[in-house]
């Protein structure tokens, strides 16, 4: 899909009709690429490039002389793979390629994109704006809701209703934002390069486009670390929880030994088989004991709450 932008019109064309002169974008897949790419003066290296999907987030920015060329890893919450596209901006193109986009979604966000903008007002910085701007739209939403599932998780742990899945629910909360904070950092390595101009693309006039995507992008990568640090506060706060309860569940221990002690030295003095232990012979011996044992056990509770044991 080549899509050429007039001052009037906006249409679609084949790749046999694009012309150097007008502002196109592109949405191709790479076995396309592969039979058009000397037509646009791309490089076989950047086209090998696009037959992978590319493995880590910031896989870098390649600036040649009359193109730039970068590949970009896309994430979506509750998808378990992530879209890929390779992006080729030069003087009057901007073209996307398809290298995993396993829903169309990615396709269907180049197509909004396009008509974004009135005809007569497109420009090439615009179009890259309105593309990742239709990416990254939905993300704020995102964030919010995962502030809202760290609130309900600090109000688990406050109100002393931590369960099973507690420590689960934080670590894969805390696994996704790293994975956007190195979303958001890819995309601020292209922005900056693009904003850069090394090979003189870019309309000066119009490279506002990329820097106010840049501080979007950079607003968000503030809010998810943001919402990282919330994650590291709640663990070590879970991880004093665990303290407490510890040191009270031991607090316990040691009364309980405190108070229960004497009767062992008690039953052990009373287990010695001296011949003449005078209790052994004496009629009442059996109750005296048993009065000993709970008259201790009584005095040491009374101790016990005077010291505040408990």
């Amino acid at each position: 899909m080549f899509i050429e932008f007039g001052n009037e019109t906006r249409k679609e064309i084949s790749v046999g009709e694009v012309n150097a002169e007008k502002l196109t974008a592109g949405y191709i897949g790479v076995d396309e690429l592969k039979t058009v790419y000397e037509k646009f003066g791309l490089t076989a290296n950047t086209v090998e490039s696009c037959s992978a999907k590319a493995e880590y987030f910031r896989s870098g920015v390649e600036v040649y002389d009359s193109f730039t060329f970068t590949e970009l890893r896309i994430t979506s919450p509750g998808q378990l793979n992530d879209d890929c596209v390779s992006l080729y901006i030069k003087k009057n193109l901007f073209l996307v390629i398809d290298v995993a986009d396993n829903d169309g979604s990615i396709k269907q966000r180049f197509v909004t994109a396009c008509g974004r903008y009135p005809c007569g007002a497109v420009t090439l910085e615009k179009l890259i704006y309105a593309f990742f701007d239709a990416i990254l739209s939905g993300d704020v939403k995102i964030l919010e809701e995962t502030g809202t599932k760290l609130s309900d998780i600090e109000e688990q742990l406050i109100s002393n209703k931590v369960d099973d899945g507690f420590v689960a629910n934080l670590l894969e909360i805390k696994k996704e934002l790293l994975r956007r904070h190195n979303y958001y950092e890819q995309i601020l390595d292209i922005t900056d390069e693009l904003e850069d101009n090394e090979n003189d693309i870019f309309d000066s006039d119009n490279l506002m486009y990329i820097n106010n995507l840049s501080k979007k992008v950079d607003r968000l990568r503030e809010d998810t670390d943001s919402l990282k640090n919330t994650v590291e506060h709640i663990q070590s706060a879970y991880s004093s929880y665990l303290d407490m309860n510890l040191n009270s569940t031991m607090k316990t221990l040691t009364v309980l030994t405190s108070i229960f002690f004497p009767l062992t030295i008690i039953v052990g003095w009373y287990g010695m088989n001296f011949k003449y232990t005078p209790e052994f012979e004496w009629r009442y011996g059996y109750i005296y004991v048993i009065l000993l044992s709970v008259l201790t056990v009584i005095a040491l509770v009374l101790l016990g709450k005077k010291k505040k044991w408990f």
